[in-house]
């Protein structure tokens, strides 16, 4: 067995598209039309579709549960921080940094999931290492062992 793609059934493709592909940087790779595969591994498959492979009329399908995310790493978290600016975002919340020190954003797509980008975690230990913490300050601040944070240096 082996897990391929999370899915995210949307109400209005070009849309969808339009909005991973300006505010994430995603590409497309397969375009099926009901169906659409972007890198990274995400899928995007239309409300309609997807009720009819259920059985179902789109109706029944739920929605924005707020009970998952897709979550994304990003290597310059400052600079895409600062580009969701041009993008008329709706936030779960805007930048916090989480108690082990990773920065991160939670903003919905159009049809409401929600989407994660933090800040690369090995990102974080050098940004701690640049400020001058030694290694084993990073692996106490950060909670992870030191040969983690050693793998990170090398």
């Amino acid at each position: 067995m082996k897990m391929k793609n999370p899915m995210l059934v949307v109400t209005d493709m070009n849309r969808s598209v339009t909005f991973y592909q300006k505010v994430l940087g995603l590409h497309v790779i397969m375009d099926f039309g009901a169906n659409v595969t972007l890198t990274g591994g995400l899928s995007l498959q239309t409300r309609e579709s997807w009720a009819e492979f259920l059985g179902i009329h789109p109706s029944e399908l739920g929605w924005c549960g707020k009970v998952s995310e897709i979550y994304f790493e990003e290597d310059d978290f400052d600079a895409f921080a600062g580009n969701l600016r041009a993008f008329d975002i709706h936030y779960v919340h805007p930048v916090k940094e989480h108690r082990w020190g990773q920065r991160v954003v939670r903003f919905y797509d159009p049809d409401g999931h929600i989407i994660e980008v933090g800040e690369n975690i090995k990102t974080v230990v050098h940004r701690f290492l640049n400020n001058g913490m030694t290694p084993e300050q990073v692996a106490q601040r950060m909670d992870v062992p030191i040969k983690f944070v050693n793998a990170c240096i090398q």
